[in-house]
């Protein structure tokens, strides 16, 4: 009745489901009402999640391909699975066939099944109530409560370290739907992914996604240590692996343009496309090398991170130079070319771990100091990378220097930096534009922030 909208909802049905059969008066209730018993359901939902997620369907579209009796089915027969099997996923009929063909009388293959069922319309709700959210409240990203439907694609030999057991999950959130990524990358070639390998791979495929032109970026745990761009990706890739060559081996490279042939020796190779000629190359290095090919990561999601007890959630950092605008703070306005370095290393510095600096130019990372409790050994360390290369190049820094005179900005000029870009906001801003006067260096102010945790 109703277009279809009640089907199985009824108590000849639900009551051939629910009843326990060891329980004399359930049985004795069924008699009197002519209601035979149920020992197999197996429901296949609407496709909600299809439906939604195939383009613009209309609202009331959307309303219809919500399932209420399958769901209810499924919790019926998984509540009574001492007496009813449940099924909601086709490659589980060959199992239900052998164990009904066996009379197995274990508990435990039919508990499973209730448990696949109870999360398989846990899953589907969660699709359905992210789909509301979204119709109805007005561009709000953070719902009072959500659920995060999550899919194993596969266990990991360990997490990050040999004792510690892990296992990757994909994340089936309507949010995600052809987002690209990591996640959703494929894998040509080269042994199994490990956890830090997976955290490696999306710390360069999110740095290199960053930019336009041809890029290389070079990632040792999680922080690039190259970045370079170039027409031909192949010297991209010899200026990334210089900026820090003792880091970069064994670390894992990443590419934002099709790999026709490359020389190297990595954990992974990340690209968005191989040639024939570029997979054949790269298998021959190495049986283990990792070659993923992956789609460029989508911007606007929401971005999760577990802390003890709870997870924190915050818009994507999306912002990149042409977002955003740099203001000449220093009497030497900059050249159109240190303005250009300075840009490329602000995109740089977003993806160093704080506290960052980068050093670049001509499109090319020179040096990178990333994770150190104060801003001065960060920025020796980046000074000591890049050499006498440094000179005249430009200097981005995550966050405001809280000091300038006989700290960060003053060594940085000393050591013959042309251009410097730092989000600007301290208390001593006024200290850092008097600095760059005196050595005659062009400071930028961005008034973003790229902290990263």
């Amino acid at each position: 009745m109703l277009d279809g909208r009640v089907k199985t909802l009824h108590p000849s049905i639900h009551g051939g489901i629910l009843a326990r059969r060891d329980q004399e008066h359930h049985l004795k209730a069924l008699n009197e009402h002519g209601i035979g018993t149920f020992d197999v359901v197996v429901v296949n939902l609407y496709p909600f999640y299809d439906k939604v997620t195939s383009g613009t369907i209309s609202f009331e579209d959307g309303i219809e391909n919500i399932d209420i009796g399958g769901p209810t089915l499924i919790r019926a027969a998984a509540k009574n699975h001492k007496d009813v099997l449940v099924v909601v996923d086709h490659h589980d009929y060959p199992s239900l066939l052998k164990y009904l063909q066996e009379k197995q009388a274990g508990p435990q293959f039919r508990r499973m099944l209730a448990w696949k069922a109870f999360q398989h319309v846990a899953s589907y709700d969660s699709a359905v109530s992210e789909w509301l959210w979204k119709q109805s409240s007005g561009g709000d990203i953070f719902p009072p409560s959500f659920t995060v439907p999550l899919s194993m694609k596969s266990t990991l030999r360990y997490g990050e370290n040999p004792h510690q057991k892990a296992a990757f999950y994909g994340d089936r959130s309507l949010s995600l739907v052809n987002a690209g990524g990591i996640a959703t990358s494929f894998q040509h070639h080269g042994k199994e992914m490990s956890y830090n390998n997976y955290l490696d791979a999306d710390a360069a495929w999110n740095c290199v996604s960053e930019f336009e032109n041809p890029t290389c970026v070079v990632v040792k745990h999680t922080n690039p240590c190259g970045v370079a761009s170039r027409q031909d990706v192949l010297e991209a890739y010899r200026l990334a692996v210089r900026a820090d060559p003792v880091s970069a081996f064994g670390g894992i490279v990443a590419f934002n343009t099709t790999v026709d042939e490359t020389r190297m020796f990595y954990e992974i190779v990340v690209a968005p496309g191989y040639t024939e000629k570029g997979l054949e190359v790269l298998k021959g290095k190495s049986k283990t090398l990792r070659i993923l090919e992956a789609k460029r990561s989508g911007k606007n999601m929401l971005s999760l991170r577990q802390v003890s007890g709870g997870w924190l959630a915050q818009e994507s950092d999306d912002l990149t130079p042409e977002d955003i605008t740099f203001t000449t703070g220093s009497e030497r306005a900059p050249t159109d070319s240190e303005l250009s370095d300075a840009k490329f290393a602000w995109l740089c510095v977003k993806h160093v771990k704080s506290n960052a600096i980068v050093i670049a130019k001509d499109n090319c990372m020179l040096g990178m100091g990333s994770g150190q409790p104060n801003r001065v050994d960060s920025l020796r360390i980046a000074f000591r990378k890049a050499g006498e290369a440094a000179k005249g190049a430009a200097l981005a820094s995550d966050a405001f220097f809280p000091f300038a005179w006989k700290d960060a900005v003053e060594e940085a000029c000393e050591n013959g930096i042309g251009t410097i870009a730092q989000p600007g906001g301290s208390m001593r801003d006024k200290d850092a534009v008097d600095c760059c006067n005196k050595y005659g260096v062009s400071l930028l102010f961005t008034g973003v922030r790229h902290f990263r945790h």
